[in-house]
């Protein structure tokens, strides 16, 4: 620690350099041209790099910008537009004056000005896969969930509610940079609300550098919300609707008002979502609460009903050229109602038959608030630093009712003393999340060659929860002690880091940098006032990305990163939930973090883009394992650590472009994979093949029509001891842009060919808790019907593109809080 106090106090006496562009747009008879849209475009995609606006003398000024090939743009309302070759800034070309440029008069509107456009659906960065998500069809009417589902190495299960990346658990949630500290459960369902016409990129994180949280051992994800970028008042109105084996429907509206000083802006999105699924099981099991071994056939029918507002509003301030200060808000209500109605028949064998009827009414509201203030100060022309500080606030109700009729053949209701077979049952859940995070960094450009990164990150998270099942026993309602959870959780994260940024060479780059982390948490059960978790983690996280220039076109990059996984804090708990008389979900109090190394080699050839990764995971977290309770008469669904996973993973991303008006992108990430399970009555090692492909297919019709084609298939994979089939599904959308900025119509369709339907199974990889083999075929609901989305939407206001701040904020905040 004292080395690294050193390094960060030397850091503030070294200097540094930058490159700037400049020039004069005026027009034909000498007249300056004001407040026009300067824009300059990376020149190997054309995808934006920075923007500024023209002062009243038509003059615009460029600063800040690295070593690279650009090409610059002009475009103003009324006039044409005029783009720059090719240029090149270099450590030995920091500068580019353009002179004076004379521009002719046109009949250009502002409204054809869309530079998102322009961007690719996909690009390759170094530490990760880039979703540009507004440059897909099908975004309009869809969801955070949907487009993560169609994003590469991206899985979704919909059994367990949780997300994998590249074909691991452990991925951490970032909203604008903010871990989203909330169970996954829960999360997923946050997303599946969450209106994808806010969103404006994906950031899929394999291999985070330094500078981020080291939560996460699959890696991060990034939601960055849009920014209304334009001067003026300005905003969006869309609204949809959709029919799949139910109604859906959408509306959301922003408005901003932005100066040169100030930016104000604010959103509201509402989402409504009525769906329907089912699942059929057939489980052969020894159960000794029946008294031995039982067939099992049934089903289970969901009906969902779901709503969420989502409210936005923020504030950049730029008192003056060097200080930028901004507060944001984000406040989502999410209320989902759902009915059960599971059904069985368990054959005793030889020949004994009981049967099992329920209803599971349940009701899970969430409350959610993110808030940030900023600081960001430019030191000197080569130094800046920067301070945020956030507050995030979770509130969730989750009550419940089960109505169950558990019968012999005969029809008399069966009653062994266990209230767990009782008719009549409710549970009642209360959770409170408070985080708060401070946080600063500092930069500062040392020479042409070398950029040092610094900071420091504090996070103190606090929880109280409370859960129970009451059961109704000779007319009075008996607690199930055993289901009773009342914990309070305090935890504490500390961190530090350093990052080096050095060009070698001109085609040799070097970033550097390590990560110190010290946690602390506790876990209290409120009913005894004793700790039941007390960890101390302190852990050094180095990384490592090095990068070389092969050729204009060509580049090779290598990278090491280390990251951990901590366990959820309802992953800890010791509860115990319902889920059927002869199985219910546990904590595990003795879980232990997953500590990954990962070694990342890529190549990219222009918009091409492979790359190999080789990862190990050190005690991943299992989730839903199967294993038996203390007495073996129950069956416990629970989280379990796994001895070790490997990967090796191989990801490509090719796109094409057939004509000037079909473009194609396709793209894999697959490998090998094997893990060791001790949790099961038998230990198993088991390796496998796992992958997943994505394709895009973008075509631009006459008419001002517009048309995309996609789909994406995973093959079958594990989690835990658990097979999960395959999966897979083709969407298609087709746009109309109407006439006179009239704003566009568009029909959408998920899944077409109706395959939304997967099997998941227990009991196949080694032997399980109760010799259970279980067969579980999930149904979700475009799996009985394509679900239809009709859009329109209508952007408003006079604008011009202007130049953006920081996005306010703490960089890192969000996601150890599952939710069921």
């Amino acid at each position: 620690m004292k080395k690294l106090s050193f390094l960060l106090c030397c850091m503030l006496v070294l200097k540094t350099a930058s490159g700037q562009i400049s020039g004069r747009f005026a027009t034909a008879t000498g007249q300056p041209i004001p407040f026009a849209n300067v824009i300059l475009l990376n020149g190997t995609d054309t995808t934006l790099v920075k923007a500024a606006l023209t002062d009243e003398k038509g003059a615009y000024l460029i600063e800040n910008t690295p070593s690279g090939k650009y090409i610059l743009r002009f475009s103003s309302m009324g006039f044409q537009t005029w783009n720059s070759p090719v240029f090149e800034l270099s450590s030995q070309q920091k500068t580019r004056d353009f002179g004076l440029q004379v521009v002719s008069e046109g009949a250009q509107q502002l409204g054809e000005v869309v530079i998102q456009a322009e961007k690719p659906l996909l690009q390759q960065q170094a530490e990760g896969m880039v979703v540009n998500v507004q440059s897909s069809l099908l975004t309009k009417g869809s969801t955070a969930l949907a487009i993560l589902e169609r994003s590469p190495g991206v899985v979704i299960d919909y059994r367990n509610n949780s997300i994998a990346l590249n074909g691991k658990g452990g991925v951490t949630v970032m909203l604008n940079g903010k871990l989203i500290r909330m169970p996954m459960e829960q999360l997923v369902n946050l997303l599946s609300g969450m209106s994808a016409d806010d969103i404006e990129k994906i950031e899929l994180l394999s291999t985070p550098s330094s500078k981020y949280d080291a939560e996460g051992s699959a890696g991060m994800i990034n939601i960055v919300l849009k920014k209304d970028k334009q001067q003026g008042t300005n905003g969006t109105l869309s609204v949809t609707g959709g029919y799949g084996y139910r109604e859906k429907a959408a509306a959301s509206i922003s408005l901003s008002h932005n100066t040169a000083k100030v930016n104000t802006y604010g959103s509201y999105s509402y989402n409504f979502n009525r769906s329907y699924s089912n699942i059929d099981i057939l489980s052969y099991q020894d159960m000794p609460v029946f008294g031995g071994r039982m067939e099992v056939s049934g089903g289970d029918i969901t009906r969902l009903r779901q709503y969420n507002h989502d409210i936005t509003l923020g504030l950049d301030a730029k008192p003056n050229t060097k200080t930028t200060i901004g507060a944001n808000i984000t406040y989502n209500i999410s209320r989902a109602t759902t009915a059960n109605l599971p059904s069985a028949r368990y054959l005793l064998l030889p020949d004994s038959l009981l049967t099992f009827d329920g209803r599971i009414d349940r009701v899970n509201s969430w409350y959610n608030l993110v808030s940030s203030v900023y600081l960001e100060r430019e030191i000197s022309p080569k130094s800046k630093i920067s301070f945020d500080l956030d507050y995030l606030y979770f509130k969730n109700y989750n009550p419940s009712q089960v109505y169950s009729s558990f019968l012999t053949e005969s029809g008399k209701q069966v009653d062994n003393n266990d209230s767990l077979f009782s008719p009549f049952q409710r549970g009642f859940g209360n959770t409170l999340i408070q985080v708060g995070v401070i946080r600063t960094d500092y930069s500062r450009q040392l020479s042409d060659k070398i950029k040092l990164e610094t900071g420091i990150k504090g996070t103190y998270t606090g929880s109280n929860t409370l859960s129970r099942i009451e059961s109704w026993i000779d007319g009075h309602w008996v607690n199930r002690t055993e289901t009773i959870n009342e914990m309070k959780m305090k935890e504490g994260i500390g961190a530090a880091y350093v990052s080096a940024n050095i060009a070698i060479t001109p085609s040799v780059s070097l970033t550097a940098g390590t990560r110190f982390e010290y946690a602390r948490t506790i876990m209290e059960d409120a009913r005894t006032g004793k700790n039941t978790v007390d960890r101390k983690l302190a852990t050094l996280f180095p990384n490592i990305f090095l990068s070389k220039k092969l050729s204009d076109r060509a580049g090779l990059q290598l990278s090491y990163t280390k990251r951990i996984t901590r366990p959820s804090y309802n992953d800890l708990a010791s509860f115990m939930a319902y889920s059927d008389p002869t199985a219910i979900y546990a904590g595990n109090p003795l879980l232990k973090p997953t500590i990954t190394n990962n070694i990342k080699v890529g190549y990219n050839y222009d918009a091409y883009s492979f790359s190999l990764l080789f990862s190990r995971d050190d005690h991943p977290i299992a989730r839903y394992q199967l294993s038996e309770s203390p007495a073996a008469n129950l069956l416990y669904i629970s989280p379990q650590n796994l001895v070790y996973q490997n990967n090796i993973t191989f990801q490509a991303t090719l796109p094409w472009k057939v004509t000037d008006w079909w473009d194609m992108s396709y793209s894999f990430t697959g490998g090998l994979r094997q893990f060791k399970a001790d949790h099961t009555l038998q230990p198993v090692t088991k390796s496998y093949w796992g992958y997943s492909l994505n394709f895009t297919e973008s075509f631009k019709l006459p008419q001002h029509f517009s048309a995309e084609l996609t789909g994406w298939y995973n093959a079958p994979s594990y989690n835990g001891t658990i097979k999960v089939g395959r999966m897979g599904t083709v969407n298609a959308g087709i746009k109309k842009e109407l006439k006179n900025n009239a704003g566009s119509i568009q029909l959408s369709v998920a899944d077409i060919f109706t395959t939304m339907n997967f099997s998941v199974y227990y009991g196949t990889v080694t032997e399980e808790a109760f010799q259970i083999k279980n067969h579980v075929k999930i149904n979700l609901e475009s799996g009985f019907s394509p679900i239809f989305k009709l859009s329109y939407s209508r952007p408003f206001g006079t604008g011009t593109l202007k130049s953006s701040g920081k996005e306010g904020g703490a960089k890192d905040e969000k996601d150890r809080i599952r939710k069921d």
